[in-house]
């Protein structure tokens, strides 16, 4: 991502929380999925950048930083030098016709990431890479399509038997509406071709054109179609003379490029795939990985956050007693840990008593528990116990009760006088119970953020610097 992505400039906050956030899962999905496979070597299918073409070379340079520590380029790692070879896309050189009043912009890719047009081997298979943006040029004397089909002119079959696997950014020609197979998450898009005006050369495309299609697999007779673009998955099969060809048109390892679901490709090439086969097209084996759905992780966060939220601002304050028929649960395990209490406490009370030795007319002897007197708890003084309720009566010498010296003191909402009339107690402001409320949220909240922030900021960082 850069200033181009998203429409926002360059010193944006919103911006450079979308880049680092993006930035770190790529990063994360590298190390940790990528690489433990131990790859011989690494293949880009194109798209660098976003805004390649359109940024200062300020800019493009911080983005190409940026590029480098996501895949670890910078680091020495476990198998420190795998190849890495790369395909020119058109965000980072553009069409035709951008290029070709700018070639300033050729020049800068290619400093940096080499020619557009090569070939190398792995495994007795060939890979063609091709920059698929001059294929289509528009202008038929551009110089640059016309490097672009020279090269593809010298690799004929019969200079080497290796089969071939071909490497381009835009895909190939297929009707509208070809079905894209069972792991495409976004509708089909349709071919679309737009160009400058006075024959300046091809502004837009999403595929190749047919005549150029054809072409192309007509010299090359590739084994195997590897192409981006789309920035979701797509599988075809193209016929041709010589047999079906199969393409895989792969999705964006990025969670940020319109794709829900980013993914990569596995790839093993050798003559070890083939040993109990003759057919070339046996060379190659591909497997289609996906990644963790970044999206859903981070709406799954956002859902725990709001829960987390809610819960502090309607738990009752009283905590659970305020639940309906919560008190009735509480007051029946009181009872029965009362009455278990009370028959341990009995059980005691018989192990512990005193015993005599008593013998009878056969000379036998028996244990008898001696009787003890039980003290009467009865006091001169009576109070009755009530939930909520306190009644005081005073006493007379001979313990005789006197009604019209009782006080009754009610503790609930309600004050009962002595002539049965009710008076209303003042109730507590509302807003000093909003206030005392979003104290205690807003102090949950500073608890919950000073034991999460820091761990949080720890597993972010891990992953983020360079080991």
């Amino acid at each position: 991502m850069d200033s181009t992505s998203l429409g926002l400039p360059s010193s944006s906050i919103a911006l450079q929380a979308a880049e680092f956030y993006t930035d770190l899962n790529m990063r994360r999905s590298f190390q940790s999925a990528i690489l433990p496979f131990d790859p011989d070597m690494v293949l880009f299918l194109g798209d660098h950048f976003d805004g390649g073409p359109y940024m200062s070379n300020e800019e493009w340079h911080e983005s190409l930083f940026r590029f480098k520590h996501i895949f670890s380029m910078n680091e020495q790692r476990r198998k420190p030098h795998i190849p890495i070879f790369y395909l020119s896309g058109n965000h980072d050189i553009g069409y035709s016709a951008f290029f070709s009043a700018h070639p300033e912009v050729l020049s800068r890719y290619e400093k940096e990431f080499g020619s557009r047009n090569y070939q190398f081997s792995a495994g007795k298979v060939d890979f063609v890479v091709i920059d698929a943006q001059t294929l289509d040029a528009g202008a038929k004397k551009s110089k640059e399509r016309s490097s672009s089909w020279e090269f593809i002119k010298t690799l004929s079959p019969g200079n080497t038997s290796n089969p071939k696997v071909l490497l381009t950014h835009i895909p190939l020609y297929r009707p509208d509406n070809t079905p894209c197979g069972p792991h495409r998450s976004s509708p089909v898009i349709n071919q679309r071709v737009s160009y400058a005006a006075l024959d300046q050369g091809i502004t837009y495309q999403n595929y190749l054109t047919k005549e150029t299609s054809d072409l192309l697999l007509s010299l090359l007779k590739p084994v195997l179609v590897l192409s981006g673009h789309d920035h979701d998955q797509c599988t075809v099969v193209h016929s041709t003379p010589f047999g079906p060809v199969t393409e895989h048109t792969l999705g964006t390892i990025s969670w940020q490029q319109g794709n829900l679901y980013p993914s990569f490709m596995l790839l093993s090439a050798g003559p070890k795939l083939s040993q109990n086969s003759t057919d070339l097209k046996h060379e190659v084996m591909t497997n289609l990985c996906f990644l963790p759905k970044q999206t859903h992780i981070y709406i799954w966060y956002i859902c725990q956050f709001a829960v987390t939220f809610v819960l502090l601002v309607f738990w009752p304050t009283n905590g659970l007693s305020s639940v309906p028929y919560m008190n009735a649960f509480v007051s029946f395990m009181r009872s029965v840990g009362a009455e278990l209490f009370s028959r341990t406490k009995e059980k005691d009370d018989e192990e512990d008593g005193e015993y005599e030795m008593v013998f009878d007319a056969e000379g036998s002897m028996h244990l008898v528990k001696k009787a003890v007197a039980k003290v009467s708890s009865a006091s001169s003084d009576s109070r009755t116990v009530g939930r909520g309720n306190v009644v005081a009566r005073a006493t007379a010498g001979k313990h005789q009760l006197e009604p019209d010296s009782s006080i009754l003191v009610e503790m609930g909402s309600e004050v009962i006088s002595e002539d049965g009339a009710r008076l209303a107690r003042p109730s507590k402001s509302k807003v000093r119970k909003v206030l005392q409320r979003l104290f205690r949220v807003i102090q949950s909240i500073v608890v919950i953020a000073a034991l999460n922030v820091p761990l949080y900021m720890m597993l972010l960082f891990k992953d983020w610097i360079d080991h």
